[in-house]
């Protein structure tokens, strides 16, 4: 069975915990998130969610500005290019 997901800007997570990578729900969406964004899939650190509500049309919107594409908060592409560039020092990809 798999983990119900949800988009948020574009970048999947998991439902219930609003996690890239979800241990609970044996969810891990890095793969897809990368290459949504036109990457190859490397192990790397899980993009991290803001805290979300959501507005009267049920689209998520980051807390921190009320907005549901706020680049600050969904910069998820800045994120991922970030988390893999560590990967590629640690040595992982």
């Amino acid at each position: 069975m798999s983990a119900a997901t949800v988009e948020v800007a574009d970048a999947l997570f998991c439902q219930t915990h609003l996690k890239e990578v979800c241990t609970e729900c044996d969810y891990d969406g890095r793969e897809d998130n990368d290459a949504f964004y036109g990457y190859d899939p490397i192990d790397r650190e899980a993009i991290e969610c803001p805290a979300l509500s959501t507005n009267k049309d049920g689209v998520y919107q980051c807390k921190k500005h009320g907005s549901a594409t706020c680049t600050q908060c969904f910069g998820w592409k800045k994120q991922i290019n970030r988390a893999r560039t560590a990967a590629k020092k640690a040595g992982k990809s």
